[in-house]
């Protein structure tokens, strides 16, 4: 492993269309997940979850423009001066107004080991690719 990784976010690995950078994988990080998400205007897609199954609390931080995260039903404007640490058993859903957003997603396992998503591995196949053809 190299002493340090270095790679423009825009030249990352990326699924769900685009939207979902692998910044984890491509930088060569293990012991915890980091994800950049690009949202469109007006993006109301991104599914309501918790992280209860495997336990990881995240971090949200805003590189540009500005949303709307809803945890257990609070909602709080997402801006690059703020971020937002929300609990592994926390439902949230994060959305957008009229303008886009990058967002970093950090996330861990409070005094556990991280493992890790299926679709945070580089060259696992876009989920939103599936059945088209190639």
């Amino acid at each position: 492993m190299p002493a340090f990784t270095l790679k423009r976010i825009d030249e990352m690995e990326a699924s769900f269309g685009g939207s979902y950078k692998r910044a984890r994988a491509e930088l060569g990080v293990t012991s915890f997940g980091m994800q950049v998400l690009d949202f469109p205007p007006d993006a109301t897609r991104y599914p309501e979850h918790d992280h209860g199954h495997d336990g990881q609390e995240e971090v949200y931080v805003v590189l540009s423009g500005r949303g709307r995260i809803d945890v257990d039903g609070e909602r709080a404007d997402l801006t690059p001066d703020v971020m937002v640490r929300v609990a592994p058993e926390a439902r949230r859903r994060i959305t957008t107004g009229d303008e886009p957003m990058r967002l970093l997603a950090l996330s861990g396992v409070p005094g556990g080991v991280y493992e890790p998503a299926p679709n945070s591995i580089l060259g696992v196949p876009d989920p939103l690719a599936q059945g088209r053809s190639q």
